[in-house]
This record gives structure tokens, sequence and C-alpha cells, in this order.
């Protein structure tokens, strides 16, 4: 029999490529558009709009990604109706959605504080529209294995998307029309998007206009706490650049620049903190899949909690290499200083994601035992604790307030998870191992605050790095007999 952790790894190499490939390469983007908007805001406005892309697509999508992959595992449903019910239920919620946005482009681009500006909801509505449409052809691929295809089409979007980027910011960008700047930006992003239905046209064609009334009911009351749980989850992602305009805003035009000045300088920094980001985003590709495949598996537990160690081990080994080098990071990544003065966030922010992929390991079990709900409210607790946190200190702190709320919820909820999770369907995993590996990395993170060695300097990149490699060592030397047991 294959080794299920094996393909797994083997899986989320393959359909985290083209995001990882694509993570780094919009990360490489930072630096183009720092050095083209001159102002902070400029680049604020970018990142506020995009934080309403995040929350848009997954409600745009209704969870029904995973209603599939759920739905394909019962065997007395037809895998095509399966699919076709899927589909029609996510395209029928987009077309409504843009026309929507077609009508009432100019009254939503005033609530979001962009009065001019109405083509920005146009071209972002298409984006959206566009990718949660692709979303289940897509999760098709993945579930078929499809790896390299799905793999492919990513990534040729992802390029498609940073060619467009580089010409039109290189050779057509007008210093004294960051505006155009923006449009170009989302207007590279459309073309990008609509690669995917192009290369999934088949998929497109073959769906039929067959809807099952009864397997549909079932996945939207499946879907709809995944729904809303996602809609929480992105609350506690994206809703921090969109509270600090809005908070920060009293009205005038001065601070308006400012609010979106500071979402510029924080979203700048946030993108350091990226890499567990990008990890997870790799790994979900291929986990959540692989998670029910394992359903009937008698060692599925066993399964579930070697993946979780591995899992810990490897976020943070990254939380570690990235926070003990950010100040070498910065020169290459972050040009600007203006910039630097929100480096500081960039631990904080690495730590909540570190919470947040172990909360998204645990996930499973509420998946797996049809308990979603658990799900939502895991997330609405999160999103309300994250609204409170930011509303109350964003006035006083700013970005930093966005920050530590981030860290806070997330941890929340990997905590209320688990503690669920054990009640309802327990998976034994090692909590000593997690706190082990957490605990020395934080600990040898505050060994170099407590060095304090000269910034960018040659000791401090020795020494850091240097605690690198003993954190790696002693991952190894724990590890190391369950990687060589033919078992495993």
């Amino acid at each position: 029999m294959s080794n299920p952790i094996k393909k797994l790894l083997g899986q989320t190499a393959i359909y985290g490529l083209p995001s990882i490939v694509g993570r780094m390469l919009n990360f490489l983007m930072v630096p183009l558009y720092i050095s083209k908007f001159k102002q902070t805001s400029d680049y604020g406005v970018v990142s506020e709009l995009y934080a309403w892309v995040a929350f848009l697509v997954v409600f745009l999508t209704f969870g029904m990604e995973t209603a599939f992959f759920r739905f394909l595992q019962n065997k007395k449903e037809d895998r095509n109706q399966v699919f076709n019910n899927s589909f029609l239920t996510v395209l029928l919620i987009n077309v409504v959605f843009f026309i929507t946005i077609l009508i009432f482009s100019k009254p939503i681009a005033d609530a979001l504080l962009y009065s001019g500006h109405y083509e920005y909801i146009i071209l972002l509505g298409a984006v959206i529209c566009i990718d949660a449409i692709s979303a289940l052809p897509l999760a098709k691929l993945r579930s078929d294995e499809k790896a390299l295809k799905f793999a492919g089409i990513q990534s040729t979007s992802i390029f498609v998307n940073i060619a467009l980027n580089l010409i039109l910011m290189l050779f057509f960008f007008d210093d004294n029309d960051p505006g155009m700047g923006v449009i170009f930006i989302f207007a590279a992003n459309l073309f990008a998007s609509l690669v995917k239905p192009l290369f999934l046209y088949k998929d497109f064609l073959h769906v039929k206009l067959k809807f099952d009334s009864r397997l549909a009911k079932e996945m939207v009351i499946y879907a709809l706490p995944l729904m809303i749980g996602g809609l929480a989850g992105i609350v506690n992602e994206t809703i921090d650049r969109i509270l600090l305009v809005h908070l920060l805003y009293d009205g005038s035009d001065a601070s308006l620049i400012a609010a979106k000045a500071e979402v510029g300088i924080y979203s700048a920094c946030y993108k350091l903190a990226m890499l567990v980001t990008i990890l997870i985003q790799a790994y979900r590709f291929a986990a959540e899949p692989f998670f029910f495949s394992q359903m009937r598996n008698e060692d599925k537990n066993q399964i579930y909690t070697k993946v979780m160690n591995y899992f810990v081990a490897v976020v943070c080994i990254v939380f570690l290499v990235v926070s003990l080098n950010v100040d070498f990071i910065k020169l290459f990544f972050i040009p600007n200083e203006a910039y630097w003065v929100g480096l500081k966030v960039v631990p904080i922010l690495l730590l909540a994601n570190v919470f947040l992929g172990v909360y998204f390991n645990q996930s499973i079990w509420y998946k797996l035992s049809n308990q979603t709900r658990f799900g939502a409210y895991i997330a609405i607790i999160g999103a309300l604790i994250t609204v409170l946190i930011n509303v109350i200190f964003i006035p006083t702190y700013g970005y930093m307030a966005s920050a530590w709320a981030t860290m806070i919820v997330y941890a929340i909820q990997m905590v209320l998870s688990y503690v669920l999770g054990q009640k309802y369907y327990p998976i034994p995993y090692n909590v000593k191992k997690f706190f082990l590996y957490l605990g020395v990395a934080i600990a040898l993170y505050f060994v170099t605050v407590f060095l304090n060695l000269e910034e960018s300097s040659t000791s401090q990149f020795l020494v850091h790095n240097s605690i690198v490699v003993v954190y790696l060592a002693m991952i190894w030397l724990i590890e190391k007999p369950r990687f060589v047991r033919k078992e495993d």
C-alpha cells in the first residue's frame, strides 16, 4: 500500500507550486508598486480594495468546493450530478451579483469612499465572479487528482497577471496619475482570471442544466455553515484594512489620505508574513481532498496526527527564518524606508498564521463528522472579537491593533477547535510536541531580541541563522525516527 503521507506531500508540492510561485511573484511586485506609487496612500487603495475581493470570493463560492468534495464520497450520489449542482449554484449566485454591481457601481463606489472611481468596482466585480465560477471546475481537477493540469492552469494565470503588471506599470504608468496605476493592476488581474475559463471550457460545455433539488438542498445545508464560517474567517484576515480606512477617516481629505497610508504601510509589511500564508495555501489545496479520502482508513487518526506534527514543525521553521531575517529581507522587498516603521507587525502576524495553520488542520473534525455548524460558530466568534478589538483600539494604536487582533483571534479559534474536536470527533493530537516546537521557536526569537545586535550587520545574520540551524537540528533529531520507519 502506498504511503498516504508521502502522497499528501507530493500533491501539496504540485498543487502548491503555482500558489507558491504566484505568491512569491506577487511578493516581488511589492517593490515595483512601492517605487511607482510615490505616496503610501496609493498602495493603500490597492490593498483595501483587494481586501473586499477576498471577502466576496468566499461569499460567491458559497462553500461549494468543500461540499463538492464531501458529497463525492457518498457512493449513492452521481458524480456528475454533484458537480452540476455545485457549479449551477455558484453560477446563479454570481450572475445575480454581477448584474447588481453593474447597476449600482456608482453608489457602491461612494459608500466605499471611492467617489469618481466606479470603474474600480466594475473591474473587481468581474474578477471576483470569474474566479468564483472557475473554482468548481478547478476543484473537479483536484478531485480527479489531475494535479499537473491544475498547476498548469493556475501557473498560466499567474504569469499572465505578472507579465501584464510589468508591462503596464513599467511602460505605461504615469507618475502624475496614480489612479491609472490602480486600474492597470485590476485590469491585469481580470485578464489573468480569464485564463482559467479558457482552459476549462470543456468542463463548462459539459455542464448540464439538470438540477437535483433533493441533492441541492443537502449540499446547501452542508455548505451554508462553511460559507458563513468562511465569511467570518475572511473578516479575521482582511477586515482590518477596511476598518483602518473607515475608523481613521474623519470626513476630511487629509484624514482619508492618512488612513490609506496606514493601510499601505500595514499591507506592505504584512507581505513579509506571507511565507507562512503561502505554505498554508499550498497545503490546503492538497490536504482537504486528502483528509476526506482517508475517511475509511482504519489508521486515519494516526495519519491526521502525524500530518499535524510535521505541519507544526514546518510552519515554526518558517516563523523563525522570516522573523530572524526581517532586517535583511526588507532591504530587497521593501526598499522604501517610509514603510519600515511597520515592520514590528511581522513577527506578530507570522505567529498568527502559525495558529491559523494549526486551526485549519484541526477543522477536519467538523467537516468529516458533518458538523460544519461548529466551523461557523468558531469563525463567527473570531470575527466578533476581531471587529471588537479593531474598533476599540485602531483609533489609538492604528495597524498595531490590527496585528495583535489577528494573532489573538487565531489563537482563540485554534483552542476552541481543539476543545470542541476532542469532545465531538476526538483525534489524538500530540499537544506536548506542539507546545515544544512552538515554545522553543518563540523563546529563540526573544533570545535574538534580547541580544539586540546591530541591524543588517554580518554578526546579526550569522547569529540569527545559527539559531535557525539549531532549531532545525532539534526538529530533525525528534522527527528522524518517524521518517525512517517503514510503516510511515
